[in-house]
């Protein structure tokens, strides 16, 4: 399970470091997608064949299913650690990430979500949990 919360930045090849613990959770080798909200989705390559699965299960005349499925399975790639605990991130995810320079690097319970800085504080500044507790009732969660 990832958790935690990590600040880093891109270098100008853009090459991001993965922190340690996420690397002994990922692996060399893992998956980058487009995410919701504006962020990236990581998954160890297990997680993501189990994602796979799901999407493949959803039925092909859906057009949602199929526009859901076309939107994470178009927007993923395999990326591999480097010697220095880095990936290069690919162009078009740091394009619609809005990934330049500060980013965030977030445990999300089975995957990590990378963040723009600026994405990130927007997105935290307008959090109101306790709004978001009393939707989490409706969905049966109660802690």
């Amino acid at each position: 399970m990832f958790m935690g919360r990590y600040n880093h930045t891109i270098d100008p090849k853009g090459r991001l470091s993965i922190p340690s613990k996420y690397r002994e959770i990922l692996g060399d080798e893992f998956v980058v997608s487009k995410g919701m909200d504006g962020c990236l989705f990581v998954y160890a390559n297990d997680a993501w064949k189990a994602f796979e699965e799901k999407l493949a299960s959803l039925p092909l005349i859906n057009r949602e299913a199929r526009q859901f499925a076309r939107f994470f399975l178009s927007g993923a790639q395999y990326v591999t650690v480097d010697k220095q605990g880095r990936i290069l991130m690919p162009q078009d995810l740091r394009e619609f990430a809005g990934l330049e320079k500060d980013v965030v690097l977030a445990g999300a319970g089975g995957r990590i979500e990378i963040w723009s800085l600026e994405k990130w504080n927007e997105n935290t500044d307008q959090t109101d949990i306790d709004q978001i507790s009393q939707g989490m009732i409706d969905l049966g969660l109660t802690i």
